[in-house]
This record gives C-alpha cells, structure tokens and sequence, in this order.
C-alpha cells in the first residue's frame, strides 16, 4: 500500500514536470511575440507583474501566511534581481534568435550552479562532473557560434540570462527553509515589480531604447499578460512536482522543454535548429544528464555512510 501510495505520488511529479515542459516554453514565445512591438525591459516588468496579480489570489486561498525575517526579505531581494536579469536576458536574446537555441544557451546553467556550488558552500565535484561541465560548455559555443555571427553579441544574453538563473537558484537553496515555494514565487514578483517599474519610469524620462516603455496595442497586450500567465502557470508546476517526486526523478525531464521550444519555434515562428545547433543542443542535453547521474550516485553514497537513525 505504502509503495503503491509512493508510486502514485512520484507519477504525479512526473506528470506536473511534464507540464512545465509544455508551458514553460508558451512563456518564451509570448515573449518573442511581445518584442516585435514592446521594449525588452518593458516585457520583463510586465513578468513580474502579472505573475505577482496572479499569485496573490492563490496564496489567500492556501492561507499561508506573508510575514518574512529580514534576512528572508534581503534573499528574497537578491532573489528577484537575479530572475530579473535572468529574465531580461533571455528576452532580449530571443528577440533576435530563435527560442531553442536560446534555452540549449540557458541549459548549461546546471553545470554553472554545479561550479558555483562549490565555489560557495564548498560541494564536492569529481573530475567527472567536471569534465561533463567543460564539455557542456563546449556543446554550448557550437551553439553561440552561428548565432554570434548571424545576430552579434546578442547572442551572449541567454548565457547572462544561464549566469543570472544559477545564482537565482542559489539563493532559492540559501532560503529553502522557512518561506513556502508559493510566498517565494509571490514575494519575489512583488520585490521584482517594484524594483522594474521606477527603472522603466526613469527609462521613459531619458528614452533609453530597451527600456522606454510604449503603449500596447491590439495583440501585444495578449502577449504582455501570456508572459506574466504562463510564468505563473509552468513554475507553479514545478513547484508542485517537487512536493509530489525527488528533484533526482524530475532533473532529467526537464531537458524534454527542448522539444516544445523546437516545435513552438518551427510553428509559430519559421525557425528550426541547424545541424550544428542540434549538435550543441545534444552535446548540453548528454553532458546535463550525466551529471544528474553522477549527483544521483554520490548522494547515494553519502546515504550509505550515514549512520543508522536511532
């Protein structure tokens, strides 16, 4: 009974992250759609703007509660900087390149956060693992390489954008205890709200190109509240999933989100992946999995050395 109730619940996550592979990508093409006629930094404030409308209601149905120490509300802070940089790199890159390319860019993050993670709280990596990285990394110029050439140094905003999420998720780790999944994503799209429009504000006064907001017309408003809707959307899934499955079991799905952004691509947009791009988006995607092997067998091992529970 207890295995089976496991089971079921490991199903659900899986099902839940599969969901976040769907939408997650519907998020970068209402994105890619918004820039056509809506500034960059524009786009990103209206992220966090409609993310946060649309978790207000939510948290008040759950009951949770909004209080925060302070030191939650500086990480919550650093927080919202990094997913806004996150954020406005990503959508200036897809404003010029097609959208898988820029997420295979923004998959080498994993290795990044694996580099980080022992710059900063000392994790031990294998050579393996970094071994898997620098080929990672490689998988990832074949990638830029076509882009930066077709497109200019706009095709280094997602691996800003890979940068920014990484330290995003290390901040996510620093304060894993003590603020729900729920009041993070909230919290963090009222303190990114309020950080982006004064900046878009003062953009509108001095006319600076990607940040100076404009009036939406006709679809553009669709699209403004698609980047907000499924943001909200795909990350509630996520968050869910890992209530429901180990993040060992959902690791690996997350690289199907590719597939979708191919397919979003090529459908709305024209745009299908080279031979060289697939062979970086393989490069990525083989090195990423590895490592998720190898992070499952040491925290495997380190099980083992524990001692029984008394």
């Amino acid at each position: 009974m207890t295995s089976s109730f496991a089971q079921d619940r490991t199903l659900t996550g899986i099902a839940l992250m599969l969901a976040f592979c769907v939408l997650a990508p519907l998020l970068d093409t209402a994105s890619k759609l918004a820039t056509a006629t809506i500034p960059v930094g524009q786009i990103t404030a209206a992220r966090f703007l409609v993310q946060g409308a649309l978790m207000v209601p939510v948290a008040l149905l759950m009951g949770l509660s909004w209080r925060v120490t302070r030191r939650q509300a500086g990480l919550l802070t650093l927080r919202a900087v990094f997913l806004i940089a996150s954020t406005y790199g990503f959508v200036a890159g897809v404003q010029v390149m097609p959208i898988a390319d820029a997420l295979a860019i923004v998959f080498v993050e994993p290795f990044i956060l694996l580099m980080l993670g022992h710059l900063i709280f000392g994790d031990h990596i294998g050579p393996r693992r970094i071994i898997a990285s620098v080929v990672g990394f490689l998988g990832c110029l074949l990638v830029i390489q076509p882009s930066l050439a077709a497109f200019g140094l706009v095709a280094l905003f997602p691996l800003i954008s890979a940068f920014a999420f990484a330290g995003y998720m290390l901040v996510t780790r620093a304060m894993a205890v003590g603020v729900s999944p729920v009041m993070q994503q909230l919290h963090t799209s009222i303190v990114g709200a309020a950080i982006c429009l004064p900046i878009v504000a003062l953009a509108d006064s001095f006319h600076w190109p990607t940040l100076d907001p404009v009036m939406p017309e006709g679809w553009a408003w669709l699209w403004l509240f698609g980047v907000g809707f499924w943001a909200a959307a795909a990350h509630m899934c996520m968050t869910v999933a890992l209530k429901f499955a180990p993040a060992s079991t959902l690791a690996p799905i997350h690289y199907l989100e590719i597939i979708t952004a191919v397919f979003l691509g090529y459908v709305v947009f024209g745009d299908f992946p080279n031979a060289l791009t697939f062979t970086g988006i393989a490069v990525i995607v083989a090195s990423g999995l590895y490592i998720i092997h190898r992070e499952r067998i040491t925290a495997a091992q380190t099980r083992a050395e524990l001692p029984p529970d008394i």
